[in-house]
C-alpha cells in the first residue's frame, strides 16, 4: 500500500477546511442592499427646490421697467416713424402701456409691494431699453427707421412675454397672478401687431 507523507495529509485536511468555511459563509443580504438604495433615492427626490426668483417686489420692478421702456419707445416713434401704421401702432403703445404702468402702481400699493430693481432680468431689461431708445434716437428717420423700430419691438415683445409667462408659473400670489396674465394678454396683442407690420413694410 502507498503512503502518503504527512505533509500531504496536512495540504488536504487545509483544503478541505477551507472548502468548508466557504460554504459556510453568510449569503449577501440583497434584501437589505435594496431597502437602503431606496431609502437614498427617496431622500434625493424630496430635496427642497430653492425658492423662486419672482417674488412680489421683483415681478413688481419688471413690470414697471418693462412698461415704461415701452412708453418711452413709442413716444419716440410718435415723432420719428414716417409710415402712418408705424405711427399709429407707437400711439397704441404709449397708451397701453400707460394704463399697464398705472396698473403696476395701483397693484403694488394695494399689495404694499416696494418695486425691486436689482433682480438681473430687471437690470438687463433697464440696460436694453435705455441702449435701444439711444440707438434709436442717434439713427436719422425715414423707412429703415421704421422698419428697424417694429423689428426691435417684435424682438423686446417676445422677450417680455417669455418672462411673464415664466413668472406667472412661478408666483404663488394668486391677485399678482392675475395681473401677469392679464399683461401677458396685452402684449401678446402688441407681439402679433408688430409682427404684422414688419411682414408689410419688408
Amino acid at each position: 500500500m502507498t503512503r502518503i507523507a504527512r505533509p500531504a495529509i496536512a495540504g488536504l485536511l487545509l483544503a478541505a477546511g477551507l472548502a468548508a468555511c466557504k460554504k459556510e459563509a453568510p449569503a449577501t443580504d440583497t434584501t437589505a442592499m435594496a431597502h437602503t438604495d431606496t431609502t437614498a433615492a427617496a431622500a434625493a427626490t424630496t430635496t427642497t427646490p430653492p425658492p423662486s426668483k419672482w417674488t412680489a417686489p421683483s415681478t413688481v420692478g419688471f413690470a414697471w421697467a418693462a412698461n415704461n421702456g415701452e412708453i418711452e419707445a413709442g413716444k419716440l416713434a410718435e415723432t420719428k416713424a414716417t409710415n402712418a401704421d408705424v405711427k399709429a401702432y407707437a400711439k397704441m403703445l404709449v397708451a397701453d402701456h400707460t394704463k399697464m404702468l398705472n396698473d403696476v402702481k395701483s397693484l403694488a400699493t394695494a399689495q404694499s409691494v416696494t418695486p425691486d430693481t436689482t433682480m438681473d432680468d430687471v437690470k438687463d431689461l433697464m440696460g436694453h431699453s435705455r441702449d435701444e431708445l439711444k440707438d434709436l434716437t442717434d439713427k436719422a428717420k425715414g423707412a429703415d427707421w421704421d422698419k428697424d423700430f417694429i423689428g426691435k419691438m417684435v424682438d423686446d415683445h417676445q422677450k417680455v412675454l417669455d418672462k411673464l409667462q415664466d413668472a406667472v408659473k412661478n408666483t404663488a400670489d394668486s391677485t399678482i397672478t392675475k395681473a401677469l396674465t392679464a399683461a401677458s394678454g396685452k402684449v401678446q396683442e402688441h407681439l402679433t401687431k408688430a409682427q404684422e407690420l414688419q411682414a408689410k413694410l419688408k
